[in-house]
């Protein structure tokens, strides 16, 4: 029997408040998807073990990010918004699939090497195995597609060879996912270096913009912007840093590199930075409000988990049984 509807399938880790960069270049994109696809969005949680973390920080950033997810507006009605480590299904599919995953793989991995550089005290082994986790939490459901940066488009790749592998051997258990080609969110750039990922991790706090950041301190951070020694708003790959103003100014009010050019034609850069801080702000301003709203009502988001983990589960354990009976495992009894 054909699905309804094709499955979607992405998550982000629960490290830290998120950044501009993540709202437009993906949070901001999920929204409405529901409409076309069957959406799970995970609180990828284990993901996040791969660096040590403080305990009680870490719950709380977890339901921040669950906080935020439900925010800027993935309704938990429409979409399974749930947290990974809730469903082990996740931990056992991910062992099973290391071992069908070949060493030589993992070693081309290049975020491993990217992670291993920045985290030299604590190269795990969690993080060289993450991306075959990351394989068990999209075949897991069935994903048909995957919303990806750059960044993971490795991943997917991965994935897609661990599947087919599987799928070799054991008939058609998987689906084999494919890049999700939608709107293109923005590769949102740092603020003080812009050729270089606006990231959450970033020790110089201008140049990050993060989603609960209050009025006066976006505004200040954009004026703080690094620009070039040019006046002219306008859009090259020599002008990274006006550029990068240009796409999150684009983002959030909707007009072309040439309309904004055209708009601010004969004005300096102060004017341009104010109006991206201000355009930035006022797009932030809902999200923010409804955000207070959410963390402060403890028993919905409470009943919205524990609806979400549950249809979640449901998912996984049907995919997840099929495999250790394909693998020969002894059935629970139960």
């Amino acid at each position: 029997m054909e699905k309804e509807k094709k499955i979607l399938y992405s998550g982000m880790q629960a490290t830290g408040t998120l950044t501009l960069g993540n709202y437009l270049g993906a949070l901001k994109n999920w929204v409405g998807l529901c409409d076309e696809y069957e959406c799970f969005y995970g609180v990828m949680d284990l993901h996040s073990l791969t660096v040590r973390q403080n305990p009680t920080e870490f719950r709380q950033n977890a339901r921040k990010l669950y906080a935020l997810y439900v925010a800027a507006g993935l309704d938990p009605e429409k979409n399974c918004v749930y947290y990974q480590s809730h469903v082990s299904a996740h931990a056992e599919l991910g062992w099973i699939l290391d071992c069908f995953t070949y060493m030589g793989e993992l070693n081309r991995m290049t975020q491993f090497k990217d992670k291993a550089a920045k985290h030299a005290d604590n190269i795990n082994a969690g993080l060289y195995t993450y991306p075959v986790l990351m394989a068990a939490d999209i075949l897991l459901y069935q994903a048909d597609v995957v919303p990806v940066g750059v960044d993971q488009k490795q991943h997917l790749e991965i994935t897609r060879d661990i599947a087919e592998r599987f799928n070799n051997l054991y008939g058609e258990v998987f689906t084999i996912p494919e890049p999700y080609i939608g709107k293109a969110g923005a590769k949102i750039m740092s603020l003080q270096e812009p050729t270089k990922k606006m990231s959450k991790s970033d020790e110089n706090v201008n140049a990050t913009i993060m989603l609960l950041d209050d009025r006066d301190t976006i505004i200040r951070k954009f004026k703080r912007a690094v620009t070039d020694s040019d006046t002219e708003v306008r859009y090259g790959e020599d002008k990274p840093g006006i550029s990068n103003l240009m796409d999150i100014y684009a983002c959030v009010t909707g007009k072309t590199h040439d309309e904004i050019t055209a708009e601010f034609a004969g004005k300096g850069y102060g004017d341009f930075k104010l109006a991206v801080g201000e355009a930035v702000a006022d797009e932030l301003a809902p999200l923010q409000k409804r955000y207070e709203e959410l963390i402060k009502d403890k028993a919905y988001i409470e009943h919205c988990i524990k609806e979400n983990d549950d249809k979640a589960r449901y998912f996984a354990t049907k995919t997840l049984r099929k495999v250790q009976k394909k693998v020969g495992l002894t059935e629970l009894i139960r």
